[in-house]
């Protein structure tokens, strides 16, 4: 339905924010819900995040979805916050409520939604995480959460990656971004959470004869969805998971937080998107 002048209106946030398909995933869902409401990309860049997030609040916006690179300072603008956003250190959701900004945190269950059908025996799981911001620390809580406990963290900037070990997970090994290919021996887990890979940016570049086929590969960009670190993880006979299935299980606790009732029922939704893209 076309939305009218008293439509329920939440979007996403980021910078970028333009290559994001969760208004195409939010209108999926819209339509099939019969709701009259908008969900709609709000370009903010970091000078302007407060100014521009408070005054969608007081315009009677419900919410937003909170994109790179804003997770952090999202956590620092709500009154309140959930505690796997506290414990995160970040943020991906913020609702709007009569008693302030709330923030929550649904990449976590987004990421372990993704992971799913690749059976992953978490416990006995070798993780690598190249990144270090605010998809990085919900990756790595999640992983704490099923029970990984030999996990190693690769960061361009390996101050960020200490500060993220420190924050969430002290055991984590902190690994020079110069000897990347040299911590991929032996690890069976290995993820993006950088934005190395998104449209327009450069590729992540890994010597993936260095891990063993059957391992699991995890890329938080879906734009592409066939990335470097995909194609090249595939070609060594590693399961290759791209963001896409990440994208669609973080949604749907938002799409509930921002419009009163659970996302519909989709089971084709990935072919939908894979058919946005042009990517069939």
């Amino acid at each position: 339905m076309i939305p009218t002048g008293a439509a329920f209106v939440a979007g996403v946030t980021g910078d970028p924010i333009a290559h994001s398909l969760s208004p195409v995933v939010m209108r999926h869902w819209i339509d099939a819900a019969g709701i009259d409401a908008l969900y709609a990309p709000f370009p903010i860049s970091a000078g302007n995040f407060d100014r521009v997030v408070r005054g969608l609040a007081g315009a009677g916006c419900r919410g937003l979805n909170v994109t790179l690179p804003h997770k952090e300072a999202a956590l620092e603008l709500a009154r309140t916050a959930s505690g796997p956003a506290r414990a995160v250190g970040a943020a991906n959701l913020l609702t709007f409520t009569p008693a302030g900004i709330h923030a929550d945190n649904t990449d976590i269950a987004g990421f372990l939604y993704a992971l799913a059908p690749a059976n992953v025996e978490f416990r006995k799981a070798r993780a690598l995480i190249f990144g270090a911001g605010g998809a990085a620390r919900a990756m790595l809580y999640a992983l704490l959460t099923v029970g990984v406990t030999d996990v190693a963290i690769c960061n361009r900037n390996i101050t960020r990656a200490q500060g993220l070990s420190r924050d969430i997970a002290p055991d984590a090994g902190i690994i020079p971004w110069e000897a990347r290919d040299d911590a991929l021996q032996g690890r069976d887990l290995i993820i993006n959470a950088t934005s190395l890979g998104l449209a327009g940016r450069d590729e992540l570049a890994l010597d993936w004869q260095r891990v063993r086929p059957g391992s699991v590969a995890f890329d938080g960009i879906y734009i592409p969805v066939n990335t470097r670190f995909i194609v090249e993880s595939r070609a060594r006979g590693v399961t290759a998971i791209d963001g896409l299935d990440m994208l669609i299980g973080q949604a749907r606790p938002s799409f509930e937080a921002f419009f009163g009732r659970p996302a519909p029922d989709l089971p084709d939704m990935r072919s939908r998107l894979l058919e946005h893209l042009g990517a069939r």
